[in-house]
């Protein structure tokens, strides 16, 4: 594997809603130029349904996804680090650069108060593979 590749990994508390979809999206969009990764502090039983439904609507199948627990590893490994309101419990490393998307919780909301917070998500992260991948995007 091609070590120029870049690996973004997304953080928010669940891993049930915003990091999903922010992965997600990346990993369509990239299409293999960026290794993607998503993470929870406190990671939930389950991704959001409300979040699957609204990715199904665009044609990204999250109901096979799962929300994974934040580790050391995940955070070294990766190039860009974009938190999602995890507040104080995402790690710290030097030389790792960080974004933090101010962005509302899905969690408890009903579908179309989701696909807004979806579209936010993706113009970011068209934004950021724009930037990982010039003239990729």
């Amino acid at each position: 594997m091609s070590e120029d590749i870049p690996e973004v990994l997304f953080v928010c508390v669940h891993n049930a809603g915003r990091s999903q979809m922010a992965a997600a999206l990346l990993d369509h969009h990239a299409r293999g130029r960026v290794r993607v990764r998503s993470a929870g502090s406190e990671p939930a039983d389950r991704v959001n349904p409300a979040v699957v439904e609204v990715m199904r609507e665009i044609g990204l199948d999250l109901s096979k996804e799962f929300p994974k627990p934040l580790s050391d590893d995940a955070v070294r490994a990766a190039d860009v680090v974009v938190t999602m309101g995890c507040g104080d419990s995402c790690p710290l490393y030097p030389g790792k650069r960080y974004l933090d998307w101010e962005l509302p919780d899905p969690a408890g909301r009903p579908v179309d108060e989701v696909r807004p917070i979806r579209d936010e998500i993706d113009a970011r992260v068209r934004a950021l593979l724009a930037e990982l991948v010039p003239g990729g995007a």
